[in-house]
């Protein structure tokens, strides 16, 4: 584990952001979270902020004097900040350019300018697109079929220029279908697993778009933080290339349903009578996504410690405990 450095975490406010912050901060590392509140919270922050070595900036990396205020005096950045939904990109392809692609360069720029050595930056499985392959593997990617896919295809091609051109270690990591505590599980951002979650709770019916065939590869956060270490500590031979973050399994959304059903009604015995209620498919939904993880395996000794029902039982306890999404 990476010890008594300085790491700048973009986007630390939002829900993968504040869980690095708290475990960088856990293995004695100072820690700055730059974040502009769009998306992320302050309670994410909660038990960061009472910690010595924690500093907030309240920014947006759309400022390019913001970022190297950020970045002055780190070893490294992790970047999570971005406009990170398939609804809210489709709504405004502007914001979604201007944060996703601009800020990235801003970000890139300052770290160039303030010698940092090496970025690990969130991209996502959307850069495979149309991609027909039942299982993804980094170097086969499709036609990106939604802005935000299109913004992060943008950002693993910029990471190559200025790995190339700089000299700037960069590690890109492609997570899949990330769930666990401090998720939204409401409005349009809200991920499928804390909204079933949630709905059942309420004795609702949760909502499946579609007939529920489609797959994910759904990872808890736990091992998304793992890799960010990993990529972190990796050694000259995994840098300037993208790994897939995942399980290497996938899950219909109608599985996922039944596993959480019978989990919850394990304390509540009411829910063991909920069905699903089935809406129309939404716009540019990928049907199904799994991962190869093995790139990630060989370079980085990646392993998903976190399976999925191990991390849902998590997940709910967590939420009975008073934790938000």
């Amino acid at each position: 584990m990476i010890t008594g450095k300085k790491i700048l975490i973009t986007g630390g406010a939002g829900f993968i952001g504040s869980h690095l912050a708290d475990a960088f901060l856990s293995c004695g590392n100072r820690v700055v979270a730059l974040d502009n509140f769009s998306t992320g919270h302050r309670s994410n922050l909660l038990k960061a902020s009472d910690h010595p070595n924690f500093t907030l900036i309240e920014g947006d990396i759309r400022d390019l004097d913001m970022c190297r205020t950020a970045v002055e005096g780190c070893d490294y950045i992790l970047h999570e900040a971005a406009v990170g939904t398939v609804p809210l990109p489709v709504e405004n392809h502007v914001e979604t350019v201007a944060v996703n692609v601009s800020g990235f360069v801003n970000v890139l720029t300052a770290a160039k300018d303030l010698g940092i050595r090496r970025v690990v930056y969130a991209s996502s499985s959307s850069v495979y697109g149309d991609n027909p392959d039942p299982e993804k593997v980094e170097e086969r990617t499709g036609v990106p079929i939604t802005p935000y896919a299109v913004t992060k295809v943008c950002d693993e091609l910029l990471a190559g220029q200025f790995a190339q051109l700089y000299g700037t270690q960069m590690i890109g990591l492609r997570y899949f279908n990330v769930f666990g505590p401090r998720q939204d599980s409401d409005g349009p951002a809200a991920a499928v697993i804390p909204r079933f979650i949630k709905a059942m709770r309420a004795h609702e019916y949760p909502v499946i778009y579609g007939d529920g065939a489609s797959s994910r590869d759904f990872t808890y956060v736990a091992n998304v933080i793992n890799a960010n270490i990993l990529a972190l500590e990796a050694g000259d031979r995994a840098v300037n290339q993208v790994y897939n973050i995942a399980c290497g399994e996938s899950t219909t959304l109608n599985r996922l349903f039944l596993m959480l059903r019978d989990i919850l009604a394990e304390e509540d015995p009411f829910i063991a009578n909920l069905d699903p209620n089935y809406e129309p498919a939404r716009l540019l939904d990928i049907p199904d996504s799994q991962a190869s993880i093995r790139k990630a395996v060989d370079l980085l000794n990646f392993f998903p410690s976190y399976k999925l029902e191990i991390a849902l039982r998590i997940m709910t306890r967590t939420h009975s405990a008073g934790v938000t999404y």
